[in-house]
């Protein structure tokens, strides 16, 4: 079977899309008529009925709007490619989801050392906060947080994380406070980390119960809501040194840091890999900490 052709498709999607021949006809400068003309064809070269019939509205079959949907995914994957294409025509480049506070924090320090011994390689970095499918988004790889769970891919283990509860002095005028008494105070939560109070307290030896408190969607946020006095926040111990050094945030309890998890370079593993990705995990492997240099 012959692939339909690309304009199309293009206007399939942009049917599904916008709902409306008219609005399709605009967004691709084309007459009415001309769209017509492109659905159609695309129906005799599929052999198959994409519209329901018996009203004037053009309105895709249940069917065609699945259909829709892949051709939209495989012409934002068209786009990003030829976009990466014309940025980087010798393919020296590198596309990395990162977590911002880790890849801010532990990440961009080192990577001066990455290009000073691979300038061929330009690494554009761009924020994701959670797990996506590397079939849909434009990386190479990505920083994960968590436990090697990706599925279908590789993984290099880079730091095993420690956490403890910080808060600013005016909210332990007393010093570090009891496992009840901690329990009291308001707690800062991690959007992405819903069950880390939970786990923190478990790891303590003490059921959790209720731990209500604002949340926020980044690392950088909680810690500025903790130095605020907004809350305790159960912090990375890479992400407060400075912080825990000045006084400006303290522990909230006696406990020693704990690890809830561990910090990942992920990639797919459907694919090639990428000369500039071998390179940079090669060179992440030497940066990884000592006590992580296990087998992966």
């Amino acid at each position: 079977m012959h692939l339909p052709s690309l304009p199309a498709l293009r206007a399939l999607e942009a049917l599904d899309r916008l709902g409306s021949a008219t609005a399709v006809a605009q967004e691709l400068n084309l007459t009415q008529s001309a769209v017509s003309r492109q659905l159609k064809t695309l129906e005799e070269q599929l052999g198959a009925s994409l519209f329901l019939r018996g009203n004037r509205a053009l309105r895709l079959t249940p069917q065609a709007r699945v259909f829709a949907e892949t051709v939209r995914e495989s012409l934002h994957q068209l786009t990003q490619a030829a976009m990466a294409l014309r940025m980087d025509p010798t393919g020296g480049a590198l596309n990395l989801a990162i977590l911002p506070s880790f890849g801010m924090r532990w990440l961009v320090p080192r990577l001066p050392d990455f290009t000073r011994r691979h300038p061929e390689v330009t690494v554009n970095m761009t924020t994701r906060l959670r797990p996506f499918s590397f079939a849909l988004e434009p990386f190479d790889a990505a920083l994960h947080f968590g436990t090697p769970d990706w599925p279908d891919t590789h993984h290099l283990r880079l730091m095993t994380e420690t956490v403890q509860p910080l808060a600013a002095p005016a909210l332990l005028p007393d010093g570090p406070v009891t496992l009840d008494a901690l329990r009291r105070l308001p707690l800062l939560h991690i959007q992405t980390r819903p069950e880390a109070w939970a786990g923190w307290f478990v790891a303590q030896g003490l059921p959790p119960g209720p731990l209500p408190g604002a949340s926020f969607d980044q690392f950088t946020a909680i810690l500025q809501a903790a130095l605020h006095g907004l809350g305790v926040a159960l912090l990375p111990d890479y992400l407060s040194t400075q912080e825990r050094a000045a006084g400006t945030l303290r522990p909230a309890h006696h406990a020693a840091p704990v690890s809830l998890g561990a910090y990942y370079l992920v990639w797919p593993a459907d694919r090639g890999m990428p000369p500039a990705l071998r390179d940079f995990r090669d060179w992440l492997a030497l940066c990884a900490d000592e006590d992580d240099l296990l087998p992966r």
